[in-house]
């Protein structure tokens, strides 16, 4: 079942490294902007997305198998009928233990693969949101 303690998503926010797949490189967007009021609060935001060279003057990744830090979150900005294959590489990474779908994000099936793996999943919640409320 995905997180919804409050004091559980505190726990998620204190960590350090967001990997943001599906990061966007337009001013404006969600899916940009989010990304950016995490840096600015301390996160060491990793953005992926194969179409970038550089997002908020980090080295963009084509995929979250090529991201080379170590990662508390994977921050997923996809659309639903992709998260299984975002989940499917979390899963073959060795940190990662944090899965986060942004607001209309889910994906039942992919959720119940991750937590059976140990991963923790937070579904279908806005990061910055969670933050400005918790932190």
């Amino acid at each position: 079942m995905p997180v919804t303690d409050d004091d559980e998503l505190r726990e998620i926010l204190d960590g350090e490294t967001v990997a943001v797949v599906g990061c966007s490189s337009t001013p404006g967007k969600d899916a940009h902007e989010i990304p950016q009021y995490l840096r600015e609060h301390g996160y060491d935001v990793i953005p992926v997305n194969p179409y970038a060279d550089e997002i908020l003057d980090r080295q963009a990744y084509d995929s979250l198998a090529d991201v080379e830090e170590d990662v508390d979150i994977v921050d997923v900005f996809r659309p639903s009928d992709e998260v299984s294959g975002i989940v499917d590489a979390a899963l073959d990474r060795e940190d990662s233990p944090v899965i986060w779908t942004q607001l209309g994000i889910r994906d039942g099936d992919a959720t119940d693969r991750a937590e059976a793996d140990g991963h923790r999943v937070v579904e279908d919640r806005c990061m910055k949101v969670e933050h400005q409320r918790l932190c």
